[in-house]
């Protein structure tokens, strides 16, 4: 018998409740959405949603420029993530190919179904599940992955070869740098979105997916029968149907330029606290070291001060954090806290170079 598995790492509220102040998620900050807010508070939640997601669909269809067939309905990216291993599995795939860092639901979803786990550009014997992430996480940085299926795309190869590719979408609307003209998402590859966290409403739990145009009727098919019937409730529908609007996508763009302030501010501070910051992120979120030898025994003692940051070890970067991008009253406390377990008393008055 296999042995079980570890329980997953995540960020974001734990045993001790919700953070004061949460460096832990990559939410957007400047969240919540208000308009996508006060959607979900309006949900109809006194009747099932339409089990077909027809006219949802049919909105994100045209959002994404596509047939609403080749939209799939997803109670999460976790969930949609498991499914994808089911039918990898049922499929006859060879394994699954995982990025050198990235989101531990890949390789546990992989385990579960008892797939060979390799990490690009060693991905182990064809045909694959193929798992890239833009940007990445939780680096922040482009994915190789995506380099090479784009290269090949030029070459004429635009299949999978009889694998699947699946482009993790999470953090693509949470971009503050802009990809570059070339950098578009590979047309042989699937699509996950989660605008949850985008929204700052990660307590929602929806998520999308688009099949690519080589992907078939009978493979949509199969893949969608691995689902359970509605997915996706009442508010998920009503926070994935604010996504497309117009006001939502305005909110969402001017919150970009404080992102970036903030995430310059915040990087400022950790390098005055001696912390390592990794460079090369283009997301609201990077990784940095601190100088200590006992990461764990430092999160615990932020995280009783009410500042919880991200450990980096089951991403495969131990002494690190992930930290997503918080504003000048989070950045502040994060300082304060940082100087008590080092014994060091916090001057009166003390302040952070934070952008307002």
């Amino acid at each position: 018998m296999r042995p079980p598995e570890p329980s997953p790492v995540h960020g974001g509220p734990d045993a001790q409740g919700v953070p004061l102040h949460d460096f832990s998620t990559n939410a957007n900050a400047c969240g919540p959405c208000p308009v996508a807010l006060a959607a979900v508070q309006g949900a109809d939640a006194v009747h099932y949603p339409d089990p077909a997601y027809t006219a949802l669909r049919e909105a994100l269809g045209a959002w994404h420029g596509v047939a609403p067939e080749r939209i799939m309905i997803a109670s999460s990216a976790s969930e949609f993530i498991h499914r994808l291993a089911a039918w990898a599995a049922r499929r006859g795939l060879a394994g699954v190919a995982v990025p050198a860092h990235g989101y531990g639901d890949y390789t546990r979803a992989a385990a579960a179904w008892g797939l060979r786990v390799g990490r690009f550009p060693d991905a182990g014997p064809r045909p694959v599940l193929h798992w890239a992430c833009d940007p990445g996480s939780p680096l922040g940085t482009p994915d190789p992955a995506l380099a090479a299926w784009r290269a090949q795309e030029r070459d004429g190869h635009a299949g999978p070869d009889g694998g699947l590719r699946i482009v993790d979408c999470a953090y693509a609307p949470l971009r503050l740098e802009p990809p570059g003209a070339g950098d578009a998402l590979p047309a042989g590859a699937w699509q996950l979105w989660t605008p949850n966290k985008a929204l700052g409403l990660t307590g929602v739990r929806a998520a999308y997916a688009v099949a690519p145009l080589h992907a078939s009727p009978e493979e949509v098919a199969a893949l969608q029968s691995l689902a359970p019937s509605w997915p996706v409730g009442a508010h998920g529908v009503a926070m994935l149907s604010a996504w497309v609007a117009p006001d939502v996508q305005r909110w969402l763009a001017g919150t970009l330029d404080t992102l970036r302030a903030w995430k310059a501010a915040q990087q400022a501070l950790c390098a005055d606290m001696g912390w390592e910051v990794r460079p090369g992120s283009a997301a609201n979120y990077f990784v940095a070291q601190p100088p200590v030898a006992d990461l764990p025994g430092l999160l615990a003692a932020l995280r009783a001060r009410g500042v919880k940051l991200r450990d980096c070890a089951s991403f495969g970067l131990p002494g690190r954090v992930r930290l997503g991008v918080l504003g000048p009253a989070s950045q502040q406390a994060l300082h304060a806290a940082w100087l008590r377990t080092q014994g060091a008393a916090v001057p009166r008055g003390a302040a952070v170079r934070a952008a307002g």
